[in-house]
């Protein structure tokens, strides 16, 4: 469900969501100093409803389970007259498939800042929710297909690599 933050004034409304994405990349850089790093990355592709371009930020952790890893991400959208800034908190369960590629299934809550690109630049937050399935080369290189649900876009497909 979006909440309407058109009333909030564009100073405050911008703060705030600076300091929810500064919270956010704090939290996931203590959960990631507890267990073994395994990189951050850069991702980017297409996006369906809204249809997009975006671009953004992950990073991979070491299996934190079994062969369970977290692996949170920012993305940027920009097209259909709106701007989305997705944070997504997502697990995924990763299974090798051959001698250099994993692929992997997973997903997460997500956190979805709208912005109108029109003329009345109204703006909104709601929650979402995305499942996902990828292939990844030992390198670092991946390919990413996700689903989304409530107010996340409802397909993404994306290419990205991880560094080491």
């Amino acid at each position: 469900m979006k909440i309407l933050l058109g009333h909030w004034e564009k100073p405050t409304c911008r703060a705030a969501v600076a300091l929810l994405a500064a919270a956010w990349m704090v939290s996931a850089g203590a959960v990631t100093s507890t267990s073994a790093q395994d990189g951050p990355g850069l991702r980017a592709g297409l996006s369906a409803d809204p249809d997009q371009f975006f671009f953004g930020g992950h990073y991979v952790t070491r299996p934190i389970w079994d062969q369970m890893r977290f692996q949170p991400n920012v993305e940027a959208g920009f097209g259909d007259d709106l701007t989305v800034v997705a944070f997504n908190v997502e697990f995924a369960y990763w299974m090798p498939i051959g001698a250099d590629w994993h692929a992997y299934v997973g997903g997460g809550p997500a956190m979805n800042l709208f912005s109108g690109n029109g003329k009345d630049h109204d703006e909104d937050v709601g929650a979402g929710l995305t499942i996902l399935a990828g292939f990844r080369r030992r390198g670092g290189l991946f390919f990413e297909v996700k689903v989304g649900a409530f107010d996340s876009p409802d397909f993404k497909l994306a290419v990205g690599y991880t560094f080491r």
